[in-house]
């Protein structure tokens, strides 16, 4: 399979689906980005409503949400694409509508809502994959999948950082950034949906999967599961050892935060890029390696202590940073390699399933770890991390062995 060597943005562009759906892309990020970060906060300001019933209702909302990917799958293994992408946008739009109807003290409307917009945030990766996936090919691929993550990352941190801004305005700058978060969905919807695009199963090209069974996957799901981690460690792990156990500053946090997605918008595609020349499965279990060792990196700069503990915490986050964009630059793309078209909606659905419990349970993992001091909490996750590179690295794939495919095809999986 040839490699991809040259970024090219035009063609960048094209295999991400078009310029309009670029715009979507922005536009959704943008909208998302308002709320999204505050959502808690929305629950606890506006409608009056106490933390840990917030926190429930955000998480319940998460893991029910899970619970359409099967039949998004199903949904994209007849064909749709572009349809899909819209219609997980105005799930969220129906979300942001309920939000703004529910009255101070209703915490099941709120649940609702939280539910509703997890559906469209649970159903969009694996509906924008399979977009891609149906309008580029190879290493092209790849690249525009690391393309669409960069912009969505660049736009969700703008609009986090004017909703930032905004806050000042209290409950009604909340519900303002609410109805403009649906405002934007809505535009994002109808961009998506103008592009028309269809793919017919039965005669899709199989030039990455071919047309053999759905491969099973089980070691790569499962150790995904794990490699999710790292998407929360900016967010929830860093700053609950900074403030907690470091005593350190909020600011440390906020700037590790803020040069994580500026490494991802910068780097997602010049990595992904980079790496093309090596196998799909070897560059993610080189990015479970990474993750791994700035787990450990984490270890030894909280052992150092106050004064020099945060700068080293800071330090080492980029070496995070650097293992996750290596991860999400191979994951989605090596699952999609591996799934023959006609069934590359149900697959990426299961591989989003476990990306989505990974997200959901890694909250509670690390926040359960962390009392029990440094050791417990970055050992474990470095330990549970080379175990599932591990894992990645040794599984075989299926799919190449039952189907007769000439294992050619899979030489870049």
């Amino acid at each position: 399979m040839p490699t991809t060597t040259k970024i090219r943005p035009r063609a960048l562009v094209r295999a991400s689906g078009g310029p309009r759906y670029a715009v979507a892309l922005v536009v959704d990020a943008l909208g998302t980005g308002l709320l999204r970060p505050f959502l808690l906060l929305y629950g606890v300001t506006v409608l009056r409503l106490s933390a840990p019933a917030t926190g429930i209702a955000m998480t319940v909302g998460v893991v029910v949400g899970l619970v359409c990917m099967p039949a998004v799958g199903r949904w994209l293994d007849r064909g749709a694409r572009s349809t899909v992408v819209a219609a997980s946008m105005l799930v969220r739009v129906l979300g942001v509508g309920m939000l703004l109807a529910t009255p101070a003290g209703h915490v099941w409307l709120f649940a609702t809502a939280a539910l509703l917009l997890g559906i469209g945030n649970q159903a969009w990766p694996a509906a924008h994959a399979a977009l891609v996936a149906t309008v580029a090919h190879g290493r092209e691929r790849d690249a525009a999948l690391a393309g669409g993550r960069a912009l969505r990352n660049a736009g969700l941190g703008v609009g986090a950082l004017i909703a930032t801004a905004c806050l000042a305005g209290g409950t009604t700058a909340l519900q303002a950034l609410a109805a403009v978060t649906g405002l934007a969905c809505l535009a994002a919807a109808a961009l998506a949906w103008s592009i028309r695009l269809h793919a017919r199963p039965a005669a899709a090209p199989a030039k990455d999967g071919g047309d053999g069974p759905a491969p099973r996957m089980r070691a790569l799901l499962a150790a995904n599961v794990v490699y999710v981690f790292c998407l929360n460690v900016p967010e929830i792990a860093l700053p609950l050892v900074l403030v907690t156990q470091l005593d350190a500053s909020p600011v440390w946090s906020a700037a590790i935060f803020v040069a994580n997605t500026v490494l991802v918008v910068t780097l997602q595609v010049p990595l992904t890029v980079l790496m093309s020349r090596f196998p799909r499965r070897h560059v993610l279990a080189l990015a479970g390696v990474v993750l791994a060792a700035s787990y450990l990196g984490f270890l030894a700069a909280t052992s150092l202590g106050h004064g020099w503990g945060a700068p080293a915490v800071a330090a080492v986050s980029v070496v995070c940073t650097i293992g996750e964009i290596i991860y999400a630059g191979s994951a989605t793309a090596l699952v999609t390699a591996l799934a023959p078209a006609h069934v590359l909606g149900r697959t990426l659905a299961r591989f989003e399933l476990s990306t989505g419990f990974g997200l959901a349970v890694s909250p509670a993992v690390i926040t359960a770890l962390a009392p029990h001091g440094a050791t417990a909490l970055w050992g474990s996750l470095a330990a549970a991390t080379l175990v599932s590179a591990s894992a990645v690295a040794t599984e075989k794939d299926q799919g190449t062995r039952l189907s007769g495919c000439r294992p050619r095809t899979r030489a870049g999986a």
